[in-house]
C-alpha cells in the first residue's frame, strides 16, 4: 500500500464528553444502495455513510445504469432498474477499500448476464476472495481471481446459477450475504449454514424490500427468483464508529458521553457485552426500531476496567472492534486474553500483528498469537505507531492517548474517511486532543 502522509497527534490527558452521533452504518449503507437499485420503484435513503467506501459502492451501480440522486450528504434517492435491469459496466467496478463491497458484489454480479471486474486499492487486493469465489463455482459462477484474489472478473454465465446447500466453515456475514445476493438469481433454493450466528443485517433488508427470507441463528435461506419492492430505509449510527467514544469515555475518568442513535443489533453488539463485563458503565436509553434495526442511546461513563477472557463465542459479533478493544484491555487492571479472532489476521491490516507492535511501542505489554492476544494493562508511554493504513487502528491509538504519559503519533491515517468522516473533527469536540498534519 503507498503510505499516505495524513497523521493524527494527539496530547496525553483530557475526557470525553457531549451528546454525539456517529455516522450512519457502513454496512447497512452499502446494503441499503444494493437492494434500492435492484427494486422496482424509487427508494430513499436516509442516514446513508458518505465515507469512501459506500461511495464507491454507489458508483458501482451508477456505472451499471442505476440513478442515484444525492439529496443531502446522508441523503440518497435510487431509482431501481429492477431484478434483471443492471447494464454491463463500461470499465472495472472499484470497491475501494471494502471487503464488504467487493464479496458481496461477487454474489450479485454472479447471476448477470454481463461479464464484469472488480478491482479494488492494495489493501483490499491482498484479501482472501476464495471464501466467495469456491462457494459461487458450485452454484455455476465463473470467476477469475489472482490465486484467489483482486482483480476479480465475473463472468456472465450461460443457464443461470442453481442453488445450493452451503456449511460455512467461518461465521461470516459477507459469505452469507453473498450467497443469499447470488440465491435471487438462482434456481431453486439456497442455503446457508454457519457454525455461530453472524450479522443479520442482509436478512433484515431482505424482508424490507419484499424478499421472503427463513432466518435464524446459524441459518438463512432464500428462493431464487423473487422480486423486489422499493422502500425507504433509515440507516442508524454505526456501532464501529461508536466503540471509539465508548472505549475511549470508559478509560478516562470523568468522562460523560452519550452516543445517540446507535445500532445495537444483536449480531453486533459484543462490543456492549465485553464493555460491560470489564467494568465499564454503559447505560441503553430510548430503545426502539429504526430502518428494521434495533437502535438506543448509548450512555457511557469513565470506569475501572479489569482483564477479561474474550473467547470465540463473542468475537463474530465484535468483529470490527477488536482493535479498539484492545485498547481497553491495556488499561485494564490485569490480563485480557483473546481467543478464536484468527479472522482479525485477514481484515484491512494484520490486525493482531499490527495492534501488538503498536501496543508494545508505546510500552504495554502484548504478546500476539495465531488466534488473539494477551495484553497486561499498564502505564502507556508516548510515541509514534503505524497504523498501516487501517482505519479502525488508526482511531484506536488516536483514543489511547486520552491515558498515555506523552503525545501518541499515528502514520498514514488517510483511511479514516472509508468508513469515518469526519473523525478528527468529531472527537476534538468531543475532548479528544488531536491535531491532523500532511494531507
Amino acid at each position: 500500500m503507498n503510505q499516505s502522509n495524513l497523521s493524527y497527534t494527539v496530547a496525553p490527558g483530557g475526557q470525553l464528553h457531549g451528546r454525539l452521533r456517529v455516522p450512519g452504518d457502513k454496512s447497512i449503507s452499502h446494503r441499503a444502495v444494493m437492494l434500492a437499485s435492484l427494486a422496482d420503484g424509487v427508494s430513499e435513503i436516509t442516514g446513508f455513510l458518505s465515507g469512501e467506501d459506500c461511495l464507491c459502492t454507489m458508483k458501482a451501480f451508477q456505472k451499471m445504469g442505476v440513478r442515484i440522486e444525492r439529496l443531502g450528504d446522508t441523503h440518497l434517492r435510487v431509482h431501481g432498474v429492477g431484478l434483471r435491469g443492471l447494464k454491463a459496466p463500461a470499465s472495472a467496478l472499484d470497491m475501494g477499500n471494502s471487503g464488504t463491497a467487493m464479496r458481496l458484489m461477487c454474489g450479485l454480479l454472479a447471476g448477470q448476464p454481463f461479464a464484469s471486474t472488480l478491482i479494488g486499492d492494495a489493501s483490499l487486493s491482498r484479501r482472501p476472495m476464495k471464501r466467495v469465489i469456491n462457494p459461487l463455482a458450485t452454484m455455476g459462477a465463473r470467476i477469475e481471481s489472482q490465486d484467489g484474489r483482486a482483480p476479480l472478473q465475473v463472468q456472465a454465465v450461460q443457464g443461470g446459477l442453481k442453488g445450493l446447500r452451503y456449511d460455512s466453515p467461518v461465521a461470516s456475514a459477507q459469505v452469507k450475504s453473498c450467497l443469499l445476493l447470488a440465491g435471487l438469481y438462482a434456481q431453486g433454493r439456497t442455503e446457508v449454514y454457519e457454525p455461530e450466528a453472524s450479522r443479520d443485517h442482509t436478512e433484515r433488508m431482505f424482508r424490507a424490500f419484499g424478499i421472503e427470507v427463513e432466518a435464524r441463528e446459524g441459518y438463512a435461506a432464500v428462493q431464487g427468483g423473487q422480486s423486489l419492492r422499493a422502500a425507504d430505509i433509515a440507516v442508524p449510527a454505526d456501532i464501529s464508529s461508536a466503540a471509539f467514544f465508548l472505549v475511549g469515555a470508559a478509560i478516562s475518568p470523568g468522562s460523560d458521553v452519550t452516543l445517540v442513535e446507535v445500532g445495537i443489533n444483536p449480531t453486533r453488539d459484543g462490543i456492549v457485552t465485553i464493555l460491560r463485563q470489564m467494568g465499564a458503565q454503559i447505560d441503553l436509553l430510548n430503545e426502539r426500531q429504526l430502518g428494521g434495526e434495533p437502535v438506543a442511546d448509548l450512555r457511557v461513563r469513565g470506569s475501572r476496567l479489569k482483564g477479561v477472557h474474550i473467547g470465540k463465542e463473542l468475537v463474530a459479533s465484535a468483529i470490527d472492534e477488536f482493535p479498539v478493544l484492545f485498547v481497553a484491555a491495556a488499561f485494564a487492571e490485569g490480563e485480557t486474553v483473546v481467543t478464536g479472532a484468527e479472522e482479525l489476521r485477514v481484515k484491512e491490516s494484520d490486525r493482531i500483528q499490527t495492534m501488538c507492535d503498536g501496543l508494545r511501542a508505546l510500552g504495554i505489554s502484548a504478546i500476539a498469537t495465531p488466534d488473539g492476544m494477551r495484553i497486561c494493562g499498564g502505564r502507556m508511554h508516548g510515541g509514534e505507531v503505524d497504523s498501516h493504513g487501517d482505519h479502525r487502528i488508526a482511531m484506536s491509538f488516536a483514543m489511547a492517548a486520552l491515558c498515555a504519559e506523552q503525545p501518541i503519533r499515528i502514520l498514514d491515517c488517510l483511511n479514516v474517511n472509508t468508513s469515518f468522516p469526519g473523525f478528527a473533527t468529531l472527537a476534538a469536540g468531543a475532548g479528544l486532543r488531536l491535531t491532523v498534519s500532511g494531507s
